[in-house]
């Protein structure tokens, strides 16, 4: 075993302190604490049983395909949350043709999982069934939802406002001259596709002056995808539109190689906004202007709802919004001329 001496060293504090911690006893910081315990991790020495982190249990994280890099954040913040508050988060992720949500719910449910966190689940299809999640409210384990409000389920929800994120991205693109601006999104039955279709159409009337009717002629529903992304901005660009606001940043990436197909250029013909700001955006050819969804505040607001109501204390079961960011980056420019 390493000397109180070389553990003092290593993690700057007395030897009194260090004795403290691996004989657990009160009176040291947090701080002073973790300092320690790093120095042990450094010095290759296995920390004390007594002061191992024990489990506080088992949290289920439920999350859609990985190939949207939004998804790998959401899971990667709540990871970390979860970790930090001693949970065990059991990461669960889907594929077309893999295990299906209500599979993984139930063997989450046979691991005696302490709450589920769902992102972007099956709760945010309006045509799903949702006694799925009733029937989970309802044996009392506590569940939260991100981003795709269910009114009907008694359990808190936490969503990027998308009203906001239209007005921020269209509030941009008309300050840029642009006047024909078209939105590709994903099909409408999803709660989240359908606040942005809403937060547009209200937002192409404040600052454009254009009737429901108008604005719903600029909408382009595709698949929530690199290449929905094309086949949308494809239909917008036969109609003239000199800027495209998309529901993704892949469909985004979809938009920009629609544009080029089309002999253009972004932003100097077509300017391109993308939504959720993931991590690969800004190395994107240009770099994508886009809206941030605030993941990382999500993601430990989520945690900390979940952790409460475990601790019997729930948070009350509403929707609680959470504000986007416009990040301008290189895809956007003044309206061309002529």
């Amino acid at each position: 075993m390493a000397t109180l001496a070389e553990i003092a060293v290593e993690a700057g504090v007395s030897e009194a302190t260090v004795s403290r911690v691996l004989n657990d006893k009160p009176g040291v910081s947090e701080a002073a604490r973790q300092s320690v315990l790093v120095a042990l991790d450094l010095l290759g020495y296995e920390r004390p049983t007594r002061l191992r982190r024990r489990s506080s249990g088992l949290v289920g994280v439920v999350v859609p395909e990985l190939d949207n890099p939004i998804f790998p954040a959401f899971a990667q913040v709540i990871d970390d949350a979860l970790s930090s508050r001693r949970y065990t988060p059991v990461l669960c992720t889907q594929s077309p043709g893999g295990i299906s949500e209500d599979e993984y719910v139930e063997s989450l449910l046979d691991h005696g999982v302490a709450g589920i966190i769902f992102v972007s689940g099956r709760h945010a299809d309006r045509a799903a069934d949702h006694e799925r999640y009733h029937a989970l409210i309802a044996r009392g384990l506590p569940v939260v939802f991100v981003n795709g409000h269910a009114e009907e389920l008694d359990a808190p929800f936490l969503s990027t406002d998308e009203h906001e994120a239209m007005t921020l991205a269209v509030s941009h693109l008309a300050e840029l001259g642009h006047t024909r601006i078209g939105l590709a999104i994903g099909p409408r039955r999803y709660v989240p596709a359908l606040r942005k279709r809403e937060g547009f159409v209200a937002a192409l009337g404040r600052r454009l002056g254009q009737s429901p009717e108008e604005a719903e002629g600029w909408i382009e529903e595709a698949l929530y995808s690199l290449e929905g992304g094309a086949a949308a901005t494809r239909r917008l660009l036969e109609r003239g539109a000199t800027a495209v606001v998309c529901g993704s940043d892949p469909m985004a990436l979809g938009a920009v190689r629609a544009v080029r197909e089309a002999g253009r250029e972004v932003p100097g013909d077509v300017s391109v906004v993308g939504f959720d700001d993931s991590r690969l955006t800004q190395f994107f050819d240009p770099p994508l202007t886009t809206v941030r969804q605030p993941v990382q505040v999500m993601g430990q607001a989520a945690v900390a709802a979940l952790a409460d109501a475990i601790e019997g204390q729930p948070t009350p079961s509403h929707e609680y919004l959470f504000r986007p960011e416009l990040v301008v980056r290189s895809t956007t420019g003044r309206a061309p001329t002529g």
